[in-house]
């Protein structure tokens, strides 16, 4: 790939970057991509209910579309200093890498092809999509795997950082949010009541007691906690949220079921504790030998790129949770994801993006025949 054009790519990242996009406020950052989109003279330019952004490449043919996404929102509030340094060899920049440079990977797969005059024998979605960080629980993939109800060649998921990685297979997550009510009171003179921070304290040590297998690797997360009134209150409400993961969904209901339970037996008189779900990633795969897994490999492997075949949690999760095929890649390498020093590496992005470029290629090639 010739340097104008991974300037362009990095340029244009940066660009995206410098607008806010929290998760459930993707709007203005929607907003923009709409416009390049158009000025590309993509056709089908357009917005669902879930605020996803669509473009289509045509094709040539009668093959079924082949969806390219890239989750447009950031976990970065809409204050978050969004100051960006370019040095010769990095770029920094809170969100540069997650996921503004996926997205802007969504232009340089267009300009790639269009500078090679390639052309496909179906039509090509390029797809940024809402709601993938934190609590957004996938809804703008979930979407737009309705919208197109299984007639997809694949799912290609980018990711601005992780090159090298082949996420073929979902991690199971469910999260839960607990709260906990008491009476409350003051510190001194209602000594003895029931605390509502005590009460959840309490849960989270009764809750970390739990013995979770090293294989399938299980994990519990308590991400936050707050509650109470003032230093001397008695806290009569109290909140945290949870996070569960394991690579077996079996595994994971089983943790989620012993959770539910601990919750039911933190309740007592004066004392009421209740759980609700607030996210689930569905689990799913594809085996490591299936044509999409094989063909992903290949094309690292023709950049001299090690593969490392992988489970996360990402958009993916919701077409492979469907049994359809779909893979997560990344683009270039970088570091400090999700933290203001969060930074991606420009020389790989060259090799990304040409691996990028030959796994569309691929797929509409090898893929049909299946």
């Amino acid at each position: 790939m010739n340097e104008n054009l991974l300037t362009r790519i990095v340029d244009l990242a940066v660009a995206i970057q410098q607008i806010p996009a929290p998760t459930f406020q993707e709007e203005e950052r929607i907003s923009y991509l709409l416009d390049r989109f158009q000025a590309e003279g993509l056709c089908d330019v357009s917005r669902d209910a879930a605020g996803n952004l669509y473009a289509r490449m045509p094709g040539t043919g009668s093959t079924l579309p082949l969806v390219v996404s890239a989750h447009a929102d950031t976990v970065f509030p809409v204050t978050t200093d969004l100051t960006c340094r370019r040095l010769k060899e990095r770029v920094y920049g809170p969100g540069i890498g997650d996921n503004a440079l996926g997205v802007a990977g969504l232009f340089g797969l267009l300009w790639l092809l269009r500078e090679r005059e390639v052309t496909l024998p179906g039509d090509l979605w390029l797809v940024a999509n809402t709601g993938e960080e934190g609590l957004g629980n996938l809804r703008g993939m979930r979407a737009v795997v309705e919208r197109f109800d299984g007639q997809v060649l694949c799912y290609l998921v980018l990711e601005g950082m992780a090159l090298g990685q082949i996420y073929h297979r979902g991690l199971g997550v469910r999260r839960y949010r607990i709260q906990a009510h008491t009476s409350g009171g003051h510190s001194w003179v209602d000594y003895g009541k029931p605390s509502a921070v005590h009460e959840l304290a309490r849960l989270v040590a009764r809750m970390t007691e739990i013995a979770l297998p090293a294989r399938p690797r299980t994990t519990l997360n308590v991400g936050k906690i707050s509650g109470g009134t003032s230093i001397n209150t008695i806290a009569a409400e109290a909140v945290l949220e949870l996070d569960l993961r394991s690579e077996d969904p079996a595994m994971l209901v089983w943790l989620a079921g012993s959770i539910e339970r601990l919750v039911e037996q933190a309740s007592r008189p004066g004392v009421q504790v209740t759980c609700r779900v607030i996210g689930e990633r569905p689990a799913g795969g594809i085996p490591a030998g299936h044509p999409l897994v094989r063909l992903a490999r290949s094309c690292l492997d023709r950049q001299g790129i090690p593969a490392h075949l992988g489970i996360g949690s990402t958009d993916a999760n919701v077409p492979l949770s469907l049994g359809l095929p779909a893979v997560c890649i990344g683009l270039t390498t970088g570091g400090g994801a999700h933290t203001m020093d969060e930074f991606v590496r420009i020389s790989p992005l060259s090799r990304g993006m040409e691996q990028l470029a030959a796994l569309v290629e691929g797929a509409f090639r090898e893929l049909p025949a299946l």
